[in-house]
């Protein structure tokens, strides 16, 4: 099995909507920089890939499964704590595991997790992020060594 995110490409690609001061006079809404990003889904063509990998898969007798990506990068998947909150944040160091966690592999192990349904369910409270439902004491010393691994 392969499970992937859920990409929305339309939305990813689509343009900024225009804003406005109250005079009526246009002002940046980030457009400029997003138009680069905007082609660069383009040229990399995701949808495409999902359905050659999904074509390959089915050969292979395997399945391609996306899956809803919703807090699976905020996640510290072996201790289920909200620790990427910032995107700006790319790594985080484990003191008491001694051991770096990358973002993007750690999302990629949440994914994992969410196709074969031991993510926690997650619930927003006042603001806040509350998980409820976890199983990760079964799974984190799956999933530590899978992030030592790499």
């Amino acid at each position: 099995m392969f499970f992937h995110e859920d990409l929305n490409l339309k939305g990813l690609s689509r343009r900024n909507a225009p804003k406005q001061d109250e005079t009526g006079a246009f002002i940046p809404n980030g457009q400029s920089a997003k138009s680069g990003l905007n082609l660069s889904w383009s040229d990399a063509a995701f949808g495409q890939f999902f359905q050659i990998l999904g074509n390959i898969a089915g050969k292979a007798g395997a399945i391609v499964i996306a899956k809803n990506p919703a807090y699976t990068s905020q996640l510290l998947s072996y201790r289920d704590e909200v620790i990427f909150t910032d995107c700006s944040i790319r790594e985080y160091w484990d003191e008491v595991h001694k051991l770096w966690v990358d973002r993007d592999i750690n999302a990629a192990v949440n994914i994992m997790r969410v196709g074969l349904d031991i993510f926690p369910t997650i619930k927003r409270r006042k603001g806040g992020v509350v998980i409820v439902g976890s199983i990760t004491d079964d799974t984190s010393k799956e999933v530590l060594h899978i992030l030592r691994n790499i």
